[in-house]
């Protein structure tokens, strides 16, 4: 179990243009925050507590609430959108107007958000299975909206659609150069929510990890 009240608020600076509010974020991170190094990971993972995954009984997306409001009429996908992208300008209603977002998964860069999903590291349903069915929903909640750590990514939306709520031995970006950041950023989730990790699971990350 871990402690909720984990979100943040990511920085964003107002101006007035052209007599309407506007916001611009900050420089983009291109990459969410709290990803650790390859040897960091590497006992990270030694400590996760390797267990055959659970049942799916009960599970629904909406047992993980999200996008919920994190400042004024801003969500989290916004939020991610802010945070993740290139020149992104955002309007009084906090949807990005213009900005540029380059998917770590698989190098392409997106002016639209329409081609952009907010991924999850670690899959809603592949947390469910490994330790997220026991949580409560405002745990859950904030585990499906996590700014702090590396849980949420600006992707390319059918990478992240093909993706779905498979784990890294099922799994891997099409980009071989992105297998390291992404198992160590897996693997951080996962240590973060005391998640565990089943043996083939394991191996994967093992195997990524030996990208690095």
């Amino acid at each position: 179990m871990f402690s909720s009240g984990k979100l943040r608020t990511a920085g964003i600076t107002l101006l007035l243009a052209a007599g309407a509010l506007v916001g611009t974020a900050g420089t983009a991170s291109a990459t969410p925050p709290g990803i650790p190094s390859a040897s960091a990971a590497a006992t990270q993972l030694a400590a996760l507590t390797v267990a055959a995954d659970g049942p799916m009984d009960g599970y629904s997306r909406d047992e993980f609430p999200h996008w919920h409001t994190v400042d004024g009429s801003c969500d989290t996908r916004e939020e991610v959108l802010k945070r993740d992208g290139d020149g992104v300008e955002v309007g009084t209603d906090c949807a990005a107007d213009t900005g540029s977002w380059t998917s770590p998964y698989d190098g392409e860069t997106w002016t639209a958000t329409s081609d952009v999903d907010i991924d999850h590291m670690v899959p809603l349903a592949a947390a469910w299975r490994s330790g997220a069915a026991s949580w409560t929903t405002a745990e859950r909640e904030a585990f499906a909206n996590d700014l702090d750590g590396p849980q949420l990514w600006a992707v390319t939306d059918n990478v992240n659609q093909s993706k779905g709520d498979q784990t890294p031995d099922t799994w891997k970006p099409p980009l071989e150069s992105a297998w390291c950041e992404y198992a160590r950023a897996f693997i951080q989730v996962k240590s973060t929510y005391d998640l565990t990790v089943n043996t083939t699971e394991k191996a994967a990350l093992s195997d990524m990890l030996g990208t690095c």
